[in-house]
């Protein structure tokens, strides 16, 4: 018999804590895929199985040392550390959107296409995503099939379920991906990126607030940007605010270097 109350709240954590992590490696798997460097997609596969494994093992510790209880100033430096990746890789996607120049650079090698630094950011990113959810995730099931009697066939199906649901989240952003031209992919997965690098800057003072190390100063926003993970305070609002005027200020530095381009009037019909 399944117990259907198990099912759904085993499903709901894993959603809750995996489609974050599922948006992440599925904006940049659509991206590699779009793009034509399909031999890619393994760095961001090695570092997603990696986080997985790395999230049980980091479960485990907490289990045994913390009594089920996670380290928020952990959690913070990944967040960290994720937000300056996704912000390092979202002006990397924006200055290669020229469809044009990354089919060159796609035809004179296979190696330049993706120089191995891309790569370890590529594998580092999907690592943080999964591995900041992860050891969380692994508890919560572990305290939900300890209050239920153990790995039940209730437990098992509502993870099953939840699975299917990140796996059809998959699917679908790759069919869109090929549906759009060149250049809309590498402006959406930059933009993408470039939210969720604020969204993981906000999380992490979010973190290092619960712990006192950094002071708590509310900010009156709508509560729909609340839900949506926002951190309502000054000190992230400031934070955020700092790395957007960086990168708009950057970007304007860019196209005013750029040099215009040259109309040619047609000829008018005798």
């Amino acid at each position: 018999m399944i117990d259907i109350s198990v099912a759904l709240q085993s499903a709901s954590i894993l959603l809750r804590e995996g489609v974050e992590a599922m948006l992440v490696i599925a904006a940049l798997a659509a991206f590699l895929r779009r793009s034509g460097a399909l031999a890619e997609l393994k760095a961001i596969y090695l570092g997603a199985i990696l986080a997985i494994l790395a999230s049980v093992a980091a479960a485990v510790m907490f289990d045994v040392f913390l009594g089920g209880a996670h380290d928020d100033r952990l959690e913070a430096v990944v967040m960290l550390l994720a937000s300056v990746l996704m912000l390092y890789m979202s002006g990397w996607l924006f200055l290669r959107q020229n469809p044009q120049a990354w089919n060159a650079t796609l035809h004179r090698s296979a190696e330049r296409a993706m120089s191995s630094g891309t790569l370890l950011s590529l594998a580092s990113i999907a690592f943080l995503a999964v591995f900041r959810e992860g050891g969380e995730t692994v508890l919560f099931l572990h305290a939900l099939a300890r209050a239920s009697g153990g790995w039940n066939a209730g437990l098992n199906v509502g993870l099953l379920a939840a699975f299917a649901g990140l796996f059809a989240l998959y699917v679908a952003m790759q069919w869109l991906a090929f549906r759009l031209p060149l250049r809309p992919v590498f402006l959406l997965t930059s933009a993408f990126l470039f939210l969720m690098g604020l969204r993981f800057i906000g999380g992490a003072i979010q973190e290092l607030q619960e712990q006192a190390i950094i002071s708590y100063d509310a900010l009156a926003v709508p509560g729909w940007l609340v839900g949506l993970g926002l951190n309502p305070t000054w000190e992230a609002f400031a934070a955020q605010t700092t790395v957007a005027a960086i990168a708009a200020a950057s970007t304007l530095a860019i196209y005013s270097r750029r040099p215009a381009a040259v109309t040619v009037p047609r000829r008018q019909a005798r």
